[in-house]
């Protein structure tokens, strides 16, 4: 068990790695993501910096990391506690890849994929939820700080155990230090305060407005 448990955390962290958006950058027009847009390497750069479907085929992916991560602790036999830190590892994988010299983005699309595979019913709310929130402003993080907000809420009502309640808490405020980090940066700009509800830049799907 020893064993599987480290072959878990080891895989997780490498699928977690993989970095998806800067390969997507590379390939379809030979760019670094972390050197334009806001520099992050995740699906909402990707959208706005390569393209509205690249970037939504990267969030797709990403998404699948955290899931795949978890499934594999599963199918190992990992107890619950084990999986969660997996979970964790793989977000962390996509916050700090080791092919990007530790640079990567902000975790949000696989925490949703580990979320995804732990409490799939209630994470399917808190997703319509985020995409409500997102066609309304075109804020695709305001979006997912919402949805990630109301999430231990929706699994405390489901009835879940409490490991997950508080797990479904813990692993979006791991996630929100590098969301909160750029945020503030956007905040002292006074010319973004206008944008931090509705987004008037970009369209909801995340192609820029004319």
């Amino acid at each position: 068990m020893i064993l599987n448990t480290i072959i878990a955390i080891v895989a997780g962290y490498l699928v977690g790695s993989i970095p998806f958006a800067y390969i997507a950058g590379r390939l379809r027009k030979g760019i670094d993501i972390r050197q334009v847009g806001g520099g992050n390497v995740g699906a909402l750069n990707t959208m706005r910096e390569v393209g509205v479907a690249v970037g939504w085929a990267v969030l797709v992916v990403d998404i699948a990391k955290g899931l795949i991560a978890v499934l594999i602790a599963r199918w190992l036999g990992l107890s619950l506690i084990w999986v969660f830190v997996v979970g964790f590892v793989a977000v962390a994988g996509h916050n700090w890849p080791i092919f990007l010299g530790f640079r990567g983005g902000r975790g949000a699309a696989t925490a949703m994929g580990v979320l995804l595979a732990l409490v799939p019913r209630e994470f399917a709310i808190s997703f319509g939820i985020i995409s409500i929130v997102v066609v309304i402003t075109s804020n695709i993080r305001l979006g997912i700080i919402i949805g990630f907000a109301v999430l231990p809420v929706i699994v405390w009502q489901f009835g879940e155990s409490v490991s997950l309640i508080i797990y479904s808490l813990v692993l979006p405020i791991f996630c929100s230090v590098k969301y909160l980090i750029g945020l503030r940066g956007e905040v002292a700009n006074i010319g973004n305060r206008k944008g931090l509800i509705f987004d008037r830049e970009y369209h909801f799907w995340q192609a820029r407005k004319k």
